[in-house]
């Protein structure tokens, strides 16, 4: 039989784009009706979930800690957990894996900071951790360098010990306000970054013994995110709502205001892709942002969920987890409409299809306004009208202050340095 090659003249396939529309429309329809991106709810802590660590070697092993001192480890395949450690008196307020995944950190409020073992305790065996650390200041957070046995605290100042000693190796310091969290740098490992109650943002390198430089915000920064792709970028949480992506190399203004949140922005996580990172705010609901766009592609929140303290992207790119004031670790999805499990290959074609049918069409008005809308809580809907207001009338505002003053005694700040109160050197 002759296979007759198909002939690709337009003239032949007269209606081909109003097919292709109702097809993409179709396809941006049941794109949302199967939305169902919420998973499964972890609990089983006593009190709110305040940080969260992944396990650096295994996907279905993540831990978390909770305001009451309590360290859980759970197995996400089961859903169920499978350790529980009374770690710290008082909040766990940090916690990070070893980058070989046989251990772990916590520091709390009790001033100390311990490295337990990840395997759990034979039978018989005390639950103790491997070494204790007294230190004479509360630690408010812990991160693991990603190569070496060093790991680095905050509190008063930035220390940096080495797994061997019970003194730190050095103490970074500028300023003197307490520091919320610090974070090595996934590729240029020797690099970190912290956010300090006085609303700086300040940069570290291990191998001199000084900062590096820091800039200051109009509001307090809560925690930043290096994104693990791009070696001078990073993404900071801030109590302004904004999110904001820098480049350590330009701080002068930021690469990219993230808007959306209406309310302070409490944790940041990238995807292992660098390309999206997922953020928690006080306004009970987590958004994912693409890292180039202003506005989030997409809102989760259930009625139960209560401020989200802390947020984690797993290392496979398919889940979300995040843990809030209502002692519960709830697991979304990163695609809320991705299908999970194996595929059949005409399901795949035909999903690849579909992505491509809506990236085509995605700029049409009726597509555009499916593809965008989500149902928000009453609360988050009403604040954003609030805020659209607001930021309207400040606008009126600059126009006619700008109108009855002298011709350039008024100059134009752009949205993106309008948040940059100084960088220091």
């Amino acid at each position: 039989e002759l296979m007759i090659p198909r002939n690709y003249d337009p003239a032949l396939h007269p209606f081909e784009v109003p097919r292709e529309y109702t097809r993409a429309l179709n396809a941006t329809k049941l794109e949302r009706v199967f939305a169902k991106p919420f998973l499964s709810s972890l609990d089983g802590h006593r009190d709110g979930v305040n940080c969260m660590a992944k396990h650096p070697k295994s996907l279905s092993t993540v831990l978390s800690g909770a305001c009451d001192g309590e360290v859980k480890i759970w197995n996400l395949t089961k859903r169920q957990c499978v350790r529980t450690i009374q770690a710290h008196e008082g909040f766990v307020r940090g916690m990070c894996a070893r980058f070989c995944g046989t251990s772990f950190f916590t520091v709390g409020d009790d001033k100390t900071v311990k490295q337990w073992k990840m395997e759990s305790p034979e039978y018989g065996e005390e639950e103790e951790p491997i070494h204790t650390i007294l230190g004479k200041t509360v630690y408010t957070g812990i991160d693991h360098h990603w190569k070496e046995a060093v790991f680095a605290t905050c509190g008063h100042q930035v220390d940096i010990w080495d797994e061997q000693r019970t003194s730190p190796m050095c103490s970074l310091t500028w300023g003197f306000d307490s520091i919320s969290s610090v974070k090595f740098n996934p590729i240029e490992t020797y690099l970190l970054g912290s956010c300090a109650s006085d609303r700086n943002i300040v940069l570290y390198d291990m191998r001199k013994s000084t900062p590096l430089k820091k800039v200051i915000l109009n509001m307090r920064t809560n925690t930043l995110c290096w994104n693990p792709m791009e070696a001078f970028v990073f993404t900071a949480a801030n109590e302004d709502y904004n999110l904001y992506s820098f480049d350590m190399r330009f701080l002068e203004s930021p690469m990219m205001v993230h808007m959306d949140h209406v309310s302070a922005v409490l944790d940041v996580d990238y995807s292992p892709t660098g390309k999206e990172f997922v953020s928690a705010s006080f306004d009970k609901s987590i958004r994912i942002f693409p890292v180039d766009k202003g506005h989030s592609r997409e809102v989760y929140h259930t009625k139960r969920m209560q401020h989200v303290i802390t947020v984690k992207w797993t290392s496979d790119n398919k889940y979300i987890l995040c843990g809030s004031d209502e002692m519960n670790i709830r697991l979304w999805k990163a695609n809320a409409s991705e299908k999970l499990g194996v595929l059949a290959p005409r399901e795949k074609a035909a999903m690849n299809y579909n992505q491509k049918l809506k990236e085509k069409f995605q700029y049409h008005p009726k597509i555009r306004r499916i593809a965008q809308h989500r149902h928000l809580p009453k609360s988050i809907f009403c604040q954003i009208k609030e805020q659209r207001i607001m930021r309207e009338a400040r606008r009126r505002k600059e126009l006619n202050r700008r109108k009855h003053s002298k011709p350039g005694s008024m100059p134009f700040v752009s949205e993106r340095k309008k948040h940059i109160v100084a960088v220091v050197k």
